[in-house]
């Protein structure tokens, strides 16, 4: 494993780890900052909690996290989900929380927000969502881990779902994370070693409406704190490697219940036009840096073109083989890169299927 930058002796942590905590609950409180990354802090409670209603809002300095100015800082975090913690185990939680600004408005970084409406406004059409989060293990130095310094390993072919020496690599940080993931409750369907050498997927879903966010920015989280202990790096960049080597995407595959019944694959074909028809919106939010991996080629579309087809993962939208044969059952949206921001993709897959609301935007951050 990668030399570790960080000062961590494990068998002197545990003596610690192993204190009684006399009652004591140590809650980390989780949001996402204004550089689509993630932030925690720890509060003590006085006793265990069973809902996340239970637990009080906080606040941090938004200046510090680029979501707010200087001379007006506070910025409120709103829990609203709870997890066992797999690093503390015991009563101890992770809490994910929304953040608000003081005026009572929800920060223009809280894409949360937005999406629950659309999902509350639309439960009667059951969405289910499933995401597949690609990501490269990188080594201190920012090179992928176990690629030659500053060189290259054999080309693309043996790695994909690859087992031996040399064919995968970190499988010990992947298994670490599934299992964290597991114990916390996540709804992570599976894991597999991707096309690059040293990039990995994990799958989660199906989840329905606004808990597929909230399970995958969790698992994010899991994957960073995860890697801290092995002395490696994750990125999540759409192109990590220029060249021939495939990018990392966040495909999201996506069912309602009229696509689930008899005669599903019409509904499917009307979502896939509604799809092309606001093509651009949803690139516009789709991921940054996006359009190094989306050339048309590495198992792509053209950003620029938009099209859809029965198992085709040289299309914008797949429509799997089953399902077309079977005539209902899902599609999969493959334009999303890997650093792309599950709320706003479920979101504006909602506003574009069932339409909009008043007041939804999940561009303004960036107007």
């Amino acid at each position: 494993m990668a030399e570790s930058t960080t000062v961590s002796n494990t068998e002197n942590l545990m003596k610690y780890m192993k204190l009684d905590q006399r009652g004591s609950v140590l809650a980390e409180y989780i949001w996402i900052d204004g550089s689509n990354g993630v932030r925690t802090k720890t509060k003590t409670l006085d006793k265990p909690v069973k809902s996340y209603k239970e637990l009080p809002e906080w606040n941090f300095d938004g200046s510090s996290t680029g979501q707010a100015p200087g001379d007006n800082s506070d910025v409120y975090i709103r829990p609203v989900a709870i997890f066992p913690d797999p690093f503390r185990g015991g009563d101890n939680i992770l809490v994910l929380t929304e953040t608000w600004d003081s005026d009572g408005t929800p920060n223009k970084y809280n894409y949360r927000h937005e999406a629950v409406r659309l999902m509350e406004a639309n439960a009667k059409h059951e969405p289910w969502f499933g995401l597949e989060q690609e990501y490269t293990i990188l080594g201190p130095d920012g090179w992928p881990y176990g690629w030659p310094k500053g060189g290259y390993p054999a080309p693309q072919g043996p790695y994909y779902c690859g087992v031996g020496t040399g064919k995968v690599f970190c499988r010990d940080i992947v298994e670490a994370h599934y299992k964290a993931c597991l114990y916390a409750g996540i709804q992570i369907s599976g894991i597999n070693a991707e096309v690059m050498p040293s990039q990995w997927e994990f799958q989660v879903g199906p989840c329905e409406g606004i808990q597929l966010g909230d399970h995958l920015w969790v698992a994010r989280y899991l994957l960073y704190r995860v890697s801290e202990e092995f002395g490696a790096k994750i990125t999540i960049e759409p192109k990590p490697i220029k060249g021939d080597w495939n990018g990392t995407g966040l495909h999201t595959n996506v069912s309602t219940a009229e696509m689930r019944k008899d005669g599903g694959m019409k509904v499917i074909e009307e979502a896939c036009k509604k799809l092309g028809e606001r093509h651009k919106e949803h690139i516009d939010v789709y991921g940054e840096g996006n359009a190094d991996r989306m050339t048309g080629e590495h198992e792509t579309a053209s950003m620029d073109k938009y099209s859809y087809a029965v198992a085709d993962r040289g299309a914008s939208i797949r429509i799997p083989r089953q399902c077309a044969k079977e005539g209902k059952g899902y599609f999969e949206d493959r334009r999303p890169a890997s650093n792309a921001c599950p709320y706003r993709i479920t979101g504006i897959m909602m506003e574009t299927m069932f339409g909009g609301m008043d007041g939804t935007d999940f561009r303004k951050a960036e107007s």
